[in-house]
This record gives structure tokens, C-alpha cells and sequence, in this order.
């Protein structure tokens, strides 16, 4: 049973909320695997079976959770408030934010990944490198590789060396987080190709390359955004 002293001021419900959170960092839980059912997470937690419902209902709207009927409480994305300063995760159109989220990283990637090739340091370039090859060891294996994916974005956002693109970075990691949750590794020999691409250039220093590749990638992905919402509605204008 969990020890809720240091939280006493907060109502039951909210603090349950974020010692369930705490619960998915920490087993972990990954995005796509399922977590305990009510009955087994109201004894883990020391209280009764409406409260379960009232934090798992605040992590569905945080865009942590997801209920689905007759299957059981899915975990959909991990980050926390702090890594979605703007709330993206609460939007509930999930195939509409994705798509949103394509259109503002077509606007500024492939510049982020050309100012990487022109400010990024040796050192930078080693920690691309290893995260590109971790990230399709990864994928390859069939092992989970949001995280490393978002690591490695993350890294080219940083590469670019200006203050501005830091602040930016949660919005990619939300949107590499969507993308793959919709997603489930349609686009693995693309994926990889493209992260390949993109490392190569920003490696040689090539900004026209690095734009191209980033360009590249972005647009498969949001290719087959399109194709999974025609899929499920059929003849829909």
C-alpha cells in the first residue's frame, strides 16, 4: 500500500491520479500494454474502486490511458504534463492531431535539421549516430522504440543549437509519441531508411540533404495517417 502523507492536501482522487502515473513510469508500462484491472489496482493502492475510476478517468483525458470496451485500460503515452506543456495530449482526435502536428513539423524540421548540420558539435554528431543505430536496433528487434525514437529527434533539435527549437521539442515528442501509437511499426523499412538518411546528411554537414531526408520522412508518415483514416472511413469526402 502506498504512503499518501506527503500528499494530503491534494483531494483522493487527484492523488491517486499521480501515484497511478507514477506506477506507469516506474514499472514501466509501455505505450500499447495494458495495466492492472480496477479490483487489483484499488488493493494496490489502498482505496475503493470508484477512486480507480476517477484517476484513470484523469489520466484518459491527459491523453495517458485509454478504455477500451471489453478489452481492458491500455496505457497510450507516457509523458507527463511537463513534457506536454500544451495539452496536446488531451485532444481526443487523435488521427486530426496527428495530422496537425505533420503540418507544423513539415514547417519546421527539415530547417532544424539543416541548422544541425551547420551548429552541431563532434560530440553532438557521435550522440546522433549512436541514437539513429540504438533506435533501429530497436525497432528491427521488435522491441519498444518510442523512447529512443523521441531521443533521437530530440537530438536534432538540440544540434540546431538555438534556444527558440528547445522549447519546441515537447511538441515533437508528442508527436512522435501519437504517430506511433497509431501506428504500430506500419512503416518500419521507411522509418528506418529516412532516420538513416537524415543522420547521414547532418553527419556530412549536407543541409540541402538533411532538409530533403527530414522532408522525406515526415511525409511517409503523414502518407499513412491518410491512408489508416480513408481505411476507416471508406468513401468519406
Amino acid at each position: 500500500m502506498y504512503n499518501f502523507d506527503k500528499m494530503a492536501k491534494k483531494p483522493l482522487g487527484a492523488r491517486i491520479e499521480d501515484e497511478l502515473m507514477h506506477y506507469i513510469l516506474q514499472e514501466p508500462v509501455e505505450p500499447g500494454q495494458k495495466i492492472p484491472n480496477e479490483f487489483e489496482l484499488a488493493e494496490k493502492f489502498g482505496v475503493g474502486r470508484s477512486t480507480i475510476r476517477e484517476a484513470v478517468k484523469g489520466l484518459v483525458s491527459r491523453g495517458i490511458l485509454e478504455v477500451r470496451r471489453g478489452s481492458g485500460t491500455y496505457v497510450i503515452n507516457t509523458s507527463s504534463l511537463d513534457e506536454d506543456p500544451l495539452g496536446l495530449g488531451k485532444i481526443e482526435d487523435k488521427y486530426k492531431l496527428a495530422l496537425d502536428l505533420f503540418d507544423v513539423r513539415l514547417m519546421i524540421e527539415p530547417e532544424i535539421a539543416g541548422l544541425a548540420c551547420r551548429n552541431a558539435t563532434e560530440e553532438d554528431l557521435k550522440r546522433l549516430k549512436r541514437l539513429c543505430d540504438e533506435t533501429e536496433r530497436l525497432y528491427v528487434s521488435g522491441s519498444n522504440h518510442i523512447s529512443k525514437d523521441i531521443e533521437f529527434h530530440t537530438c536534432i533539435a538540440r544540434c540546431s543549437k538555438n534556444q527558440v527549437v528547445e522549447t519546441l521539442v515537447p511538441v515533437i515528442n508528442t508527436a512522435v509519441f501519437t504517430f506511433a501509437n497509431l501506428t504500430h511499426r506500419l512503416l518500419k523499412e521507411e522509418t528506418l531508411e529516412t532516420h538513416r538518411a537524415v543522420t547521414n546528411a547532418i553527419l556530412k554537414r549536407d543541409s540541402v540533404g538533411a532538409r530533403c531526408a527530414m522532408m522525406m520522412h515526415l511525409t511517409y508518415n503523414r502518407q499513412t495517417i491518410l491512408k489508416i483514416m480513408e481505411e476507416q472511413n471508406p468513401g468519406k469526402e
